[in-house]
């Protein structure tokens, strides 16, 4: 058995990722909050604004989620009528689309979501916040399998 070292309480790569990821995203929630949405549910929205319907697998591959987390989410935005579910070409999976009421919403929200950008943006560097995006993208490439079965995701999300 490896023997503990105080030593490596800052060197948790994953620790790290989390504290900064609440970090953010605490600041980003306190900027939407007027909007009525978190960030993850904006980030829900935003993504089937671009990427049009979505199977409820291939939305959990886009934004990097467990499909038990992308689901409760989508129950809180259904009941808002911001997404709606319709059955997929085969039947057996559901798909899930933004609703009028929804892209009315998100873009209600667009501009709290830029604030927060331009807020994060003006104190850690537009050029380093560019750099953490695209190393945070590569995290995602490492060929780690967190949800016990192979994804691919897109380049850019």
């Amino acid at each position: 058995m490896a023997k503990l070292s105080m030593r490596d309480e800052g060197l948790c790569n994953c620790g790290a990722l989390r504290q900064a990821a609440r970090y953010l995203t605490a600041a980003y929630d306190q900027l939407l909050a007027d909007s009525g949405l978190r960030t993850t549910q904006f980030s829900i929205l935003f993504k089937l604004a671009a990427r049009g319907t979505q199977a409820i697998t291939e939305l959990s591959a886009l934004m990097a989620m467990d499909r038990t987390t992308v689901g409760r989410n989508l129950k809180l935005l259904e009941r808002d009528g911001l997404v709606r579910y319709r059955p997929g070409p085969d039947g057996r999976e559901r798909l899930v689309e933004l609703t009028a009421t929804g892209r009315k919403k998100l873009e209600a929200a667009y501009p709290l979501w830029q604030q927060a950008q331009q807020q994060f943006e003006s104190r850690f560097g537009a050029a380093h916040a560019d750099e953490l995006r695209n190393t945070l993208r590569s995290v995602l490439r490492t060929g780690l399998d967190p949800w016990g079965h192979e994804r691919t995701l897109p380049d850019r999300q």
